[in-house]
């Protein structure tokens, strides 16, 4: 991978024209950008659509809500297998953006089959544009620069704004033309996105990301290339999948999870040695609290989503908004506090005082735990059986923002910074698994929530365990820093 980016032409790494980064990280910010739009959209009217326009019980449409986000944060562990050793980031990133786009023109047709084959032609295009596009980012950056942080922060605000424009489009189209208009919006934004890509990509990226990594990789310490193992990817997924068909109560989708999140884990951990496997360890266990974080932030679209239909005044800020709109928040409000957050990394850095990643993470579990106390508060109202006022979806999902911050971000960039180079596209696969994972249980706590009577009791579920967990991890912070002591991670 190194004498790929050696090799271009005034090395993209050396370059900074894009606020002091290189200009390729804005292409990939404008890939990115459009994406997320397309992905954010169809977040946004997934579920409404299930149970306004198809008539699901609310039950059966979080259940389907929860595998298709699952899914499109599984596939990506795929996805960066095929680019490490198959297509190279660059080919990868292109052909899943084609997929996804043509996924969404296929969700303008009506009838549930076309509906399902639109969801299926997403969920394989993300897997191979997903974890390229941010694998791609840490390839920009030499070892030990320290603009990395602030670079994947800024690569996130693309992300965001995608997020933010996303819902606003397509669920004003959704109301104003109907729902196929707000799906076939979200399918033109991914193909302009890798239009500007397609054409800039030389220019600004050079030959990074364009030939597979595993060929520029030399032998392990025990003379077997990249040392994975079928058995390794075997005892993995009989592993995971025992694990997720109990855990899912013989659920397909969780099943799958468990199979590709035990196999992936497994080839990792086990084909890696000495200080590149506790690495991968330390890594594995940062996933785990991740995962966590997008149990409680996922509620956004599932059981949030209902509740902002449902329960909610839809006027804030002097206007009335469609329940898509508030899905704009997260991402709308992270476009104002990551550039905040950039520079406090950067601030505390400079001066040898900034956290550390598994700390970040843990006070972002912590933020988010005190964010959801505002669903409780508003679930009082609505167990009495009042409307309540839109800020109170406004005020969670803001400070979710603070916390994700602390923890998406800061993850991806330690993502590129602890794991061996040779399984880089891999083990950003397995980052995304704890989204995955999440996405899956956030589906099936919010199908728990149609059977419980108090809505104040159901986001008390949130509060407790992303506090707990983030407690948890303030005591691991000690022991993962001895195991990532060779990275300043």
């Amino acid at each position: 991978m190194t004498s790929a980016v050696s090799a271009a032409p005034g090395n993209p790494r050396d370059d900074r024209a894009f606020f002091g980064h290189p200009r390729g990280l804005g292409l990939l910010f404008v890939a990115e950008m459009w994406e997320r739009f397309s992905y954010y959209g169809m977040r946004a009217l997934l579920v409404l659509y299930l149970v306004n326009a198809v008539g699901w019980k609310d039950a059966d449409a979080y259940r389907l809500y929860g595998t298709y986000t699952g899914m499109v944060w599984l596939t990506p562990m795929i996805g960066g297998f095929i680019a490490d050793r198959y297509l190279g980031t660059h080919r990868s990133l292109l052909l899943g953006g084609a997929i996804i786009a043509a996924g969404h023109f296929v969700l303008a047709f009506p009838g549930m089959n076309a509906f399902y084959m639109g969801l299926i032609l997403v969920v394989l295009g993300t897997g191979l544009f997903k974890p390229n596009a941010s694998t791609m980012v840490g390839q920009l950056y030499a070892e030990g620069d320290r603009r990395r942080d602030a670079g994947f922060t800024i690569f996130y605000m693309g992300i965001n704004l995608g997020g933010t424009l996303g819902p606003i489009v397509c669920g004003n189209l959704r109301s104003s033309v109907g729902w196929h208009a707000g799906f076939v919006a979200a399918g033109v934004g991914m193909t302009l996105g890798l239009i500007v890509y397609a054409f800039a990509k030389r220019s600004f990226l050079g030959s990074i990301g364009d030939a597979p990594s595993i060929r520029h990789v030399a032998a392990t310490a025990d003379g077997s290339g990249d040392g994975i193992r079928a058995w390794h990817g075997i005892v993995g997924a009989v592993a995971g999948g025992a694990l997720g068909w109990f855990t899912g109560s013989g659920d397909w989708a969780a099943t799958l999870t468990g199979v590709i999140t035990g196999a992936s884990i497994a080839m990792a951990v086990l084909s890696s040695h000495g200080a590149e496997r506790t690495r991968v360890v330390a890594l594995c266990v940062i996933v785990a609290f991740v995962t966590v974080f997008w149990v409680a932030y996922e509620q956004a679209g599932s059981s949030m989503n209902l509740f902002a239909d449902r329960h909610t005044d839809l006027s804030a800020f002097g206007s009335v908004h469609t329940p898509e709109w508030f899905q704009t928040i997260q991402p709308g409000s992270l476009l104002i506090l990551a550039p905040i957050m950039a520079a406090l990394w950067q601030f505390l850095s400079a001066r040898g005082k900034e956290p550390s990643t598994a700390l970040k993470v843990a006070l972002g579990l912590i933020v988010i735990g005190l964010g959801f106390l505002c669903m409780v508060v508003a679930g009082r109202a609505v167990d009495g059986g009042a409307k309540v006022s839109g800020y109170f979806l406004v005020a969670t999902y803001v400070i979710s923002e603070v916390g994700e911050l602390m923890v998406s971000p800061v993850g991806l960039s330690y993502v590129t910074k602890v794991s061996p180079a040779r399984l880089g596209a891999l083990m950003m696969g397995v980052f995304f698994l704890s989204n995955s994972a999440a996405n899956k249980i956030a589906g099936m706590l919010a199908e728990y929530s149609t059977g419980m009577a108090s809505q104040a009791s159901f986001y008390t579920i949130p509060v407790v365990a992303s506090i707990s967990a983030g407690l948890l991890l303030v005591l691991l912070v000690p022991w993962l820093k001895r195991m990532t002591a060779g990275v300043a991670a």
